[in-house]
């Protein structure tokens, strides 16, 4: 691998143990191969395309669009150190057009003698639009392979033109097992703390990889911690307890398992304390979820659903705020994002009930199953071709907007199930004025 420059924050150098010690344990633990990088199977496992890829240096511009801590930079170190291309490293904070452009010439030269240009960029959808844009002909004249890293979703955050040039790899939050293999790993791995013995049950090893919520790094400084805080014995091996645990993690987390019973009760508590107008009980149960480490946005996410399962057209603005609050969660991370989600956990316990679109749907599901093969009536059938007219698709359709009422007088139900009602509307919130619209459109078009 050529280096471009001094770059590449992927420089290996060797380390005194003194240094080593310093290092922390997510820097020391980065994986330089695919043989020691955990998690990803569906893009880096034996047949994969990315590996693929790997495997022949055949490497095209593309995105690693992904989670905090799931292996986007470190996949990006492993692409340079297997590369036969000169690697160059930008930051987004950091790199301004004019260096980009410095390097961009730099790569055109080198293009001109035959060597690749790999070029890395870490966040890159905080770079703005004119630092991407100087990317570009050089991605369209292949003077560059880049690769991008980023968090955020690159259809909003990368330019059109740019993106459209790159292929997107999506990674992975790392499960459970791949975390609970990455600490075993460290603490049996030279580079890690492989020269200590570190005495800690599997137990609190499952516990780390559980808060983490997929983030390695996340991960690492954790066991970190809780080795620098462990009880050291007389022959200078560390235990780590289930008391040292919890004070590293700052809460009692031990006795909450993400994907136990306690965690399906306290989501149903936190539910049904909202369905009752108790916003008190739904804000604590709220709070005991998010101190015992769960996922802000699998809360966000329920809220979503509760926003229409129970409030519904009752009041729209609930749904607004619960995707809301799951793009609050998004942007902010814990515990910054605690009162977003207080505030809307709040406000949906004192808004007006009505289930009245929850019950449309599951009655409209039961109708839908049993007639699964219940054809279109040919009056809203679309007519694309001579022989659909010819067969009568569309006959007798009325377009609505054509009609002074706006409503044509047609039935779009299957004749077997012509005047069957899902929606009822309540008289909660602003459902009322659903309920009074709904009369009326349905008395003008069955000719009432």
């Amino acid at each position: 691998m050529k280096q471009m420059n001094q770059l590449s924050i992927f420089d290996m150098q060797t380390e005194s143990p003194h240094t080593l010690a310093q290092t922390p344990l997510a820097d020391r633990m980065r994986p330089l191969d695919l043989e020691h990088y955990i998690g990803q199977k569906h893009l880096l496992g034996k047949g994969m395309i990315l590996r693929q890829m790997l495997e022949k240096d055949m490497i095209p511009s593309m995105i690693f669009w992904g989670p905090p801590g799931v292996g986007k930079t470190t996949l990006a170190s492993i692409i340079a150190n297997r590369t036969q291309s000169a690697f160059v490293n930008f930051s987004a904070v950091t790199s301004g057009i004019k260096e980009i452009k410095e390097i961009m010439k730099q790569a055109e030269e080198n293009r001109i003698f035959g060597v690749r240009t790999l070029c890395f960029v870490d966040e890159i959808h905080r770079f703005n639009k004119a630092q991407q844009d100087a990317f570009l002909p050089y991605v369209e004249k292949g003077s560059i392979t880049l690769i991008g890293a980023t968090t955020e979703n690159p259809s909003f955050e990368i330019n059109a033109a740019l993106l459209s040039r790159c292929k997107v790899f999506v990674l992975k939050s790392l499960t459970p097992s791949d975390l609970t293999e990455l600490l075993s790993f460290a603490l049996h791995d030279t580079n890690g703390f492989g020269s200590t013995t570190i005495h800690i049950a599997d137990e609190l090893l499952g516990t780390i990889a559980g808060f983490a919520n997929g983030d390695a790094r996340a991960a690492l400084n954790t066991l970190e911690m809780a080795v620098l805080n462990g009880e050291i014995s007389p022959d200078g091996s560390i235990t780590i307890t289930k008391n040292t645990l919890e004070q590293c993690l700052g809460k009692k987390t031990l006795l909450y398992d993400k994907k136990g019973e306690e965690h399906y009760n306290l989501i149903s508590a936190l539910h049904k304390s909202m369905r009752n107008s108790d916003p008190d009980a739904a804000v604590y149960w709220l709070a005991r979820m998010l101190e015992a480490g769960e996922d802000p946005l699998f809360i966000a996410r329920r809220l979503i659903r509760f926003a229409s399962e129970d409030i519904g057209l009752a009041d729209n603005n609930a749904l607004q705020l619960a995707v809301a609050a799951y793009q609050a969660c998004h942007f902010n991370g814990m515990p910054e994002c605690n009162i977003n989600l207080a505030q809307t956990v709040i406000y949906l316990s004192l808004a007006p009930r009505s289930n009245a679109v929850y019950s449309a749907y599951e009655t409209a599901k039961k109708d839908a199953l049993a007639q699964l093969a219940e054809p279109v009536p040919l009056n809203i059938r679309n007519a694309p071709t001579k022989l659909m007219e010819a067969l009568q698709y569309g006959k007798d359709y009325t377009y609505a907007h054509d009609t002074e009422e706006k409503i044509a007088r047609m039935t779009c139900l299957p004749d077997s199930l012509k005047n069957k009602r899902y929606y009822l509307p309540t008289d909660e919130g602003m459902e009322h004025i659903m309920k009074e619209r709904l009369e009326s459109s349905r008395e003008f078009r069955l000719g009432g």
